[in-house]
């Protein structure tokens, strides 16, 4: 990685000011998975034993362009404050005369928490006056949100032109592994594609075939590649807009790519269905493509077996239900078990390991799901470009 890291500045005596990635679950007021946050643990313990005084700042969900007490981080506050056995204060909003007050009573070895970034409209739009105004807290900002590296917002991008700007760990971390497979990846490499749509895929698609030895895809985006084949997949997703492109990249991949033989199909959308498995040509009508079948999953694990490098982005079926998460869960097990290099791209694969129990056996398990995906299609994440280059 050839980007600078909290490492390279001397932080003694220093007020830092830190993007971490606070998007956590919540249920009722309380944090539901503290996964993010424990991520978080290793840059913010290190800040502290520099002797620095650290602010943070993160967003929560998607509030309405305002204060709303539902997206507060006050429970993500209270759990980092357990998890670090000393208090962290907490701002009253993200920004403002309050917020300055706190930040420069802050001394060495305390935390300040700033409310929810996104509820100041200038966050979302790149403000550089809001990001002018956050820069003031502190003398270095560190980032160590990978999650939203991906978005230009004040937090991310904006307060970098102001401050020193350093990657934390957990963001050295993601873009040392998910570098691996985009600019020196070990071969043989397989890539996994999986998850509901190609649309929003499609220069991943074609970012992972010129790279990977193999392009294996699943769930619903392969349900489109194979009408574009010719199948008819009857109630199946498909996403009838892509199937002349999903044409065009089967006519370039040769063997490089591929698609399930077989399927576990229902009768309807729903836990309940009646289920059954049958090979892709001969779905019958009113049924739709639940997830991949057994013979796909020995197709896949042939594919997999010498694999030296294994990329894993998206579920191979509806794997939020139980009964059609073995094809996700196999895969799953497969990467567990290969001896590879397993590089986990985020999102619902992510929890798809965690729910499997191999999480703890996968090389990196990504933080990002949306800044995983750009950064495999090989597109520059704003939130990495605007750190200090080593």
């Amino acid at each position: 990685m050839n980007k600078k890291t909290v490492k390279d500045l001397d932080l003694k005596g220093k007020r830092v000011l830190m993007r971490v990635d606070f998007n956590v679950p919540m249920q009722d007021g309380k944090v539901t998975d503290d996964k993010r946050i424990r991520a978080s643990l290793p840059t913010i313990k290190y800040v502290l034993d520099q002797g620095a005084s650290l602010i943070l700042m993160s967003h929560l969900g998607r509030p309405k362009g305002g204060p709303d007490p539902e997206f507060s981080l006050r429970p993500a506050a209270e759990v980092l404050s357990s998890l670090l056995g000393i208090p962290v204060k907490m701002a009253p909003e993200p920004v403002g005369p309050e917020v300055e007050k706190m930040a420069k009573e802050l001394r060495p070895g305390e935390v300040l928490m700033l409310e929810n970034t996104r509820f100041h409209p200038g966050e979302e739009k790149n403000d550089l006056d809001l990001a002018r105004q956050w820069a003031a807290l502190a003398d270095v900002y560190v980032n160590d949100a990978f999650g939203s590296a991906h978005r230009a917002h004040a937090s991310t991008e904006g307060v970098a032109r102001f401050l020193p700007a350093v990657s934390g760990f957990l963001m050295e971390q993601e873009l040392e592994y998910l570098g691996r497979a985009v600019s020196n990846p070990e071969h043989p490499y397989v890539a996994i594609l999986g998850g509901a749509k190609i649309s929003d895929k499609i220069s991943v698609v074609e970012s992972l075939l010129s790279k990977a030895d193999k392009l294996i895809i699943g769930g619903g985006m392969a349900n489109t590649f194979l009408a574009a084949k010719g199948y008819n997949m009857q109630d199946s997703l498909v996403e009838t807009a892509a199937i002349e492109t999903a044409k065009s990249i089967l006519d370039k991949s040769g063997d490089t790519l591929l698609l399930p033989v077989d399927a576990v199909i229902a009768d309807k959308f729903d836990e309940e269905a009646n289920m059954q498995v049958v090979d892709v040509d001969k779905i019958p009508p009113g049924w739709r493509m639940m997830d991949i079948g057994a013979k796909s999953i020995e197709a896949f694990k042939d594919a997999l077996r010498d694999a030296k490098l294994i990329v894993w982005n998206g579920p191979m079926g509806v794997f939020e239900m139980p009964k059609f998460a073995e094809g996700t869960f196999a895969i799953a097990r497969m990467l567990a078990d290969s001896g590879a290099t397993t590089v986990i791209g985020g999102g619902d694969s992510a929890s798809a390991v965690k729910k499997a129990g191999v999480a703890k056996q996968m090389t990196h398990v990504s933080t990002g799901g949306g800044a995983s995906l750009e950064f495999l299609e090989g597109k520059e994440l704003p939130g990495v470009a605007a750190l200090m280059d080593k």
